[in-house]
């Protein structure tokens, strides 16, 4: 029961024999008998207000109550019913629980709690009043909260929407480089086949003159044989012998033709190109990917211990130089070891499990899939490695920047660091679009791109100076993290819940940022024994950051403190 119940609405003498008006229609000086009162907007309702009450978006939530015909003092007593058994009365109320109950809840679920009792039983407190109102404005909150959250998971559904066009269309996409390139080796093949039928062609019309010339001549020397016997012997014996000349000649002509053969034109299929095609599983892999939610509060994290683990092997050729790191959705580390021309896997414990040999130096290497990873090389090419029980090259694309550090994975797209900014490629290796880091005659990087990393609806990209830029999907500029203290920044990386951290080469220290760009202070200050750091990487597994270092063949790890 509620108790405390203003009774302006109550009877007041009127022709209308009403114990409770509508408040709502009141407003209008319109006396209408209530039926049910809404806690939350402290309202009665008739009839046609109730229904509208329960349609408005703003109100369809409110959960209302009957009105009783009794009253009592300056109060007024009203009938909740049950939420679980419309048809029963909050009768009851369970101490254990602190929450009120019809007779059928406290028997079915509440025979055997403490403090049960009848509610006509329940000693109120004199600060009930304070309580409800205190309730009643926090259910707005709480309102107001589920119309925000409605409305950001709306705003999900139409990027989900977005997303899947915007996937058919990368698909498509695929679908015509490869129709175009089978197109383009089709007409190079034709281009093939007319020159040499060309060629056989011209060869045979040579042949067949020269048959045709040969036929001739033997048509004549027969004609002529018909005379020679009313030759004199001299003549005779020159009328021979070239006869026979003839002769040999048509016979050399057969007998070349003979061992040349018959002339024909065959087309041998390359079988490589379907079976690359058939050993192909998929154009590609459609991933739901969670994005952390923006209201997430970024942590100031504390390095508690660290620790250094060797990345060198025994058949590494040359010293270690760990340029870049990522891992794979089931937190396997890969990293790419620029001066030994490999990349190598790491098992749980960081120590190195097995490695690859590439044809050229990495400068970048970032996950594609669940068992796939990219590794951009010097020589521009991008090896897309496959992670199964070994590690083994799929395939590779063309791209510009190779010797330049820095590559990144978004939605089915590569970002590739270069000189002068980041090019965005597709999988098939098409240029999609530039962000040049000179816009219209101003710089949106102060230096050289670097490394960049993908969190949410953000590319974080440093520019080896004093921190990073943080660019939209599009391409465009979404704000700036920079902190004095930094220099020659390259490694960055972001924390599951959103805190950046970024890397100063020169500086020798890591600055830590929320995603506004507010500097939450310093995680490795300067003198605190790491050496040109290179390249980092949030470990969403264990909690921690990986970094590699210029001056050591060692991977540093760096645990948090809870």
């Amino acid at each position: 029961m509620a108790e405390g119940v203003d009774l302006a609405s109550i009877k007041d003498g009127s022709d209308a024999d009403f114990v409770y008006t509508c408040t709502p229609c009141g407003e209008d000086n319109v006396r209408e008998e209530a039926v049910k009162y809404c806690p939350v907007c402290e309202e009665y309702l008739c009839s046609t207000c109730t229904r509208h009450h329960g349609r408005q978006k703003a109100t369809r939530s409110h959960v209302l109550i009957d009105c009783d015909v009794s009253t009592k003092g300056s109060t007024v007593t009203m009938v909740t019913k049950c939420r679980y058994h419309p048809d029963r009365d909050i009768e009851m109320f369970c101490g254990e629980h602190d929450m009120v109950y019809c007779t059928k809840c406290i028997a079915k679920d509440h025979r055997s709690c403490r403090g049960v009792s009848d509610l006509e039983e329940v000693t109120i407190s004199s600060n009930q009043q304070n309580e409800f109102e205190r309730k009643t404005s926090n259910m707005g909150n709480i309102q107001a909260r589920l119309e925000e959250t409605e409305r950001k998971m709306q705003t999900n559904t139409d990027n989900v929407e977005k997303q899947r066009s915007d996937v058919i269309s990368q698909v498509e996409a695929i679908e015509r480089d490869l129709v175009e390139h089978i197109q383009k080796l089709k007409h190079e093949a034709l281009e093939a086949l007319e020159t040499e039928y060309s060629l056989v062609k011209e060869d045979l019309r040579t042949n067949i003159s020269q048959i045709s010339k040969l036929k001739q001549q033997i048509e004549k020397t027969t004609s002529q044989l018909q005379t020679v016997h009313n030759l004199n012997i001299r003549e005779q014996f020159v009328q021979t012998k070239l006869i026979q000349q003839t002769v040999n000649d048509a016979m050399k002509v057969i007998e070349q033709s003979e061992d040349k053969g018959r002339v024909c034109l065959r087309f041998t299929e390359n079988t490589e190109l379907k079976s690359s095609i058939a050993t192909l599983i998929c154009l590609g892999r459609v991933q739901r990917v969670i994005e952390k939610n923006s209201l997430l509060t970024s942590k100031i994290y504390k390095v508690s211990s660290r620790k250094e683990i060797n990345m060198k092997m025994t058949n590494d050729r040359h010293e270690c130089y760990i340029n870049d790191i990522c891992q794979l959705a089931d937190g396997t580390i890969i990293l790419a070891d620029y001066y030994n021309d490999r990349i190598k896997r790491l098992d749980v414990n960081y120590n190195i499990k097995d490695c690859l040999d590439l044809e050229s130096y990495p400068r970048g290497i970032c996950c594609t899939g669940n068992t796939e990873v990219a590794v951009k090389l010097v020589d521009n090419k991008v090896w897309f490695i496959s992670v199964g029980n070994s590690l083994s090259k799929v395939r590779d694309i063309s791209v510009t920047g190779g010797g330049y550090n820095g590559m990144t994975y978004c939605d089915g797209e590569l970002w590739v660091s270069y000189v002068n900014g980041v090019n965005v490629y597709s999988m098939t290796g098409t240029l999609i679009k530039t962000i040049s880091i000179e816009v219209n005659g101003q710089r949106i990087c102060k230096s050289n791109t670097q490394q960049n990393v993908v969190s949410g609806d953000t590319v974080f990209v440093t520019d080896f100076s004093d921190g990073a830029v943080c660019l939209n999907r599009d391409g465009t500029v979404k704000r700036e993290l920079r902190d004095k203290r930094l220099a020659t920044t390259r490694g960055v990386c972001v924390a599951d819940e959103g805190t950046v951290f970024i890397s100063g080469f020169s500086s020798h220290n890591i600055i830590m940022f929320d995603r506004d760009g507010k500097c939450l202070g310093e995680l490795v200050y300067n003198q605190g024994g790491l050496k040109k750091p290179l390249a980092m990487c949030y470990d969403t597994k264990k909690t921690c950051v990986l970094v590699s270092s210029l001056s050591s063949e060692k991977l540093v790890v760096l645990n948090f403190s809870h």
